[in-house]
């Protein structure tokens, strides 16, 4: 604001939170394309799927886990990729709570709601040949599972899109409590 006024300019300034658009004017007759913008502007307002810093803290429920409120209903593993948790929750008590790591940047952990839909306590990798005990598969090839490496290296690695844990005997308590059509939640708060 400090440049424009140097420069003499009048600013007519449309923002519109949550979708990020920002159109600034600095002449009158400047001031029909600003018009023209926030004409237009209404076509690019839809309810944003992803949610604001204010909108993501009133979906929280208070601790340190940072749980999100969905966690707080039915069977559901609960994974938080900011705190690196993952809760297994049976109507709002957290029966389990272990540390995860998560996929490379390349390769990153899917973010959302899922099921469980298939189980192997013994798996191995088709793709990458790595074993895989205690998979727990809730979006494509992406699962929960033990991470001898994860043990070994701590948050030094990652994964190819899994949610490993480093704790073996907490995650076959997990596995054996888990049933198909459980819940899974991945976020980022």
């Amino acid at each position: 604001m400090g440049i424009l006024r140097k420069l003499g300019a009048t600013t007519t300034a449309v923002a519109m939170l949550g979708v990020g658009v920002f159109t600034a004017a600095t002449t009158a007759g400047a001031a029909a394309p600003v018009a023209k913008a926030a004409a237009v502007a209404p076509k690019a307002v839809v309810a944003p799927k992803v949610a604001t810093k204010s909108t993501a803290a009133t979906v929280l429920v208070p601790g340190k886990l940072r749980l999100d409120k969905r966690c707080m209903t039915g069977r559901i593993i609960c994974i938080n990729k900011k705190t690196r948790k993952v809760a297994f929750m049976v109507n709002g008590k957290p029966l389990a709570v272990g540390d995860a790591r998560f996929g490379a940047a390349r390769t990153p952990t899917r973010n959302g709601m899922f099921k469980v839909y298939r189980k192997s306590k013994n798996h191995v990798s088709s793709i990458y040949k790595s074993p895989m005990p205690y998979a727990m598969f809730f979006s494509g090839g992406q699962a929960i599972h033990y991470s001898a490496d994860f043990r070994a290296r701590g948050y030094n690695g990652a994964s190819h899109g899994c949610v490993n844990m480093r704790d073996k005997n907490k995650i076959a308590w997990i596995f054996a409590r888990v049933k198909i059509g459980d819940r899974v939640l991945v976020y980022n708060a």
